[in-house]
């Protein structure tokens, strides 16, 4: 189990480093979001990375954690694509698929127990440029995986380099 975690913690890196020595070649941001799942009712924080290899086109690896409620927290790795349409200068939205993994910890009276999950997520999200390299952006997706489907509702902050 911990090995699945540090596996896919070392995966977003890998990730994030081929992103960033492509970085000359194509738009890369930063973001950092607070993310509320349904299931459980947990709220979290999480970071992202966006990378716009082709026009139109993001990849968003992400890492998140959900904080604690009624004994349940979670870490969640996901790998998103989305594909951007300018409606404006300042204002874009983003349908969004990819893949999620989800590992859960319940605390309970009689040690804890931990549970591994994959599965996918889809929705939309929506972007809004606050400063040349600023942007607020909104997500609503839903995670389908065994045990654990849910809509999640993001918001963040983002920074292009």
């Amino acid at each position: 189990m911990k090995k699945s975690i540090i596996f896919i913690i070392m995966a977003i890196m890998a990730i994030a480093s081929s992103i960033s020595a492509h970085a000359e070649q194509c738009k890369v941001s930063a973001a950092a979001q607070f993310l509320y799942a349904s299931k459980h009712s947990m709220a979290g924080l999480g970071v992202q990375v966006q990378v716009e290899p082709a026009t139109n086109f993001r990849l968003a690896p992400e890492l998140n954690y959900y904080f604690k409620n009624d004994g349940l927290s979670a870490l969640n790795a996901s790998l998103n694509l989305h594909y951007v349409i300018h409606t404006s200068n300042v204002f874009a939205l983003y349908p969004l698929v990819g893949f999620t993994y989800g590992h859960y910890k319940m605390d309970h009276h009689m040690g804890d127990s931990t549970k591994d999950r994959c599965g996918a997520n889809v929705g939309l999200g929506a972007q809004y440029r606050i400063q040349d390299r600023l942007h607020f952006f909104t997500e609503a997706r839903f995670q389908i995986m065994k045990d654990y489907n849910q809509s999640v509702t993001v918001l963040g902050l983002k920074y292009t380099f």
